[in-house]
């Protein structure tokens, strides 16, 4: 697992300690966003996000200058929610149901994300790093668990975890567009996994 440091001002690793009101009132506000953006879009009104996350406007603009700060530590927040969701499981479920679980979790995050699509291949420099911190969250727990399936025979060993993570965000769909679509789809690409493991 790699480090977690805190969410700066502009939403960039800063390392330093933040206030616990603070964080909070971050936590708040990337919640909202979050919300509000899947929604709404990434261009929806400030007072939206506010209102949700019951702070004022002056609030968010110390935290977040400007919107593209706000949609940068969005995603990452997102990320971080989705990769840290991986040890969990694999604590809880034998290693093929939390690969499986890992895998719908993360075409949830793919599919309530493709509102910040435009805004994330713009070109703004503010989402420059956004491709690498996706990578370096979710390819090691990722990797993690095929190794823990593989390890039980379950699925076969020779599997990349970026690729896998490539295909199966391309097998997601917009969250309102079909959910059961992309269920049957990752159950398919699970299938796929399974053909020449060790234990079959």
């Amino acid at each position: 697992m790699s480090e977690r440091v805190d969410i700066g001002v502009t939403g960039e690793r800063s390392g330093k300690p933040v206030r616990a009101d603070a964080r909070r009132n971050t936590d708040a506000l990337l919640s909202a966003a979050a919300e509000v953006f899947a929604t709404s879009g990434v261009d929806a009104p400030v007072r939206q996000i506010t209102a949700k996350a019951g702070v004022g406007a002056g609030t968010l603009y110390r935290h977040f200058p400007q919107r593209s700060d706000l949609i940068a530590a969005v995603f990452r927040h997102e990320v971080d929610a989705c990769a840290d969701a991986a040890p969990a499981l694999a604590a809880e479920h034998a290693p093929l149901e939390a690969l499986t679980a890992w895998l719908w979790r993360f075409t949830g995050f793919i599919g309530t994300k493709h509102g910040l699509s435009a805004a994330l291949h713009s070109g703004d420099p503010a989402y420059s790093s956004l491709p690498a911190y996706f990578q370096q969250r979710f390819v090691p727990v990722l990797g993690a668990l095929l190794d823990r399936a593989a390890r039980a025979g379950e699925v076969r060993a020779d599997v990349d975890p970026y690729d896998l993570l490539r295909a199966t965000a391309n097998l997601a769909l917009p969250a309102r567009e079909d959910e059961g679509h992309t269920r049957r789809m990752v159950a398919l690409l699970i299938d796929g996994l399974r053909y020449g493991a060790a234990g079959k």
